[in-house]
């Protein structure tokens, strides 16, 4: 289950890094947190990595409101990962 959900924001996360329209430090960003969660560490430090990432990212003034979208949407994914 877990896994399967890892899975599903690693494609979004790599559905964002191939959009045109995202800045490319903010791709260089997400191709880092894709390493993160594919990593055999422990998961809750994997996850927390990635949101801290995330919501750091999300604060970028130079993104486009449909890519902050996306993002917050990955960030609850990921939060309901945490909860489990």
């Amino acid at each position: 289950m877990t896994e399967k959900k890892i899975k599903e924001i690693i494609n979004a996360l790599s559905e964002l890094s191939n959009d045109s329209a995202v800045p490319k430090n903010v791709k260089n960003k997400i191709n880092q947190m894709i390493n993160i969660l594919e990593d055999d560490s422990e998961l809750s430090i994997r996850v927390n990595k990635v949101l801290n990432e995330l919501d750091e990212i999300a604060d970028d003034t130079n993104m486009q409101a449909y890519t902050r979208i996306q993002i917050l949407n990955i960030v609850s994914l990921l939060e309901t990962i945490q909860t489990i």
